[in-house]
């Protein structure tokens, strides 16, 4: 069970992962972004984790070293 102590809302997650609220909740809307949960009909939940594995999974690779 996640303690909701534990949880960004939205606000704050927008900040963690710099983007903006608006996005977050578009995102959500279209079943994008990164993972939430709902604590009630309204309140929005991020966990930290959730936020770095989504960050995690858009890392690109390093590039190749050019070659002369």
């Amino acid at each position: 069970m996640t303690d909701l102590q534990n949880t960004l809302t939205p606000k704050q997650a927008a900040k963690y992962v710099g983007i903006s609220e608006a996005a977050l909740r578009l995102w959500r809307s279209e079943s994008k972004g990164p993972r939430y949960f709902r604590a009630g009909e309204k309140l929005v939940r991020y966990r930290r984790a959730d936020l770095d594995a989504w960050i995690e999974a858009r890392l690109s690779a390093p590039a190749a070293p050019e070659s002369r």
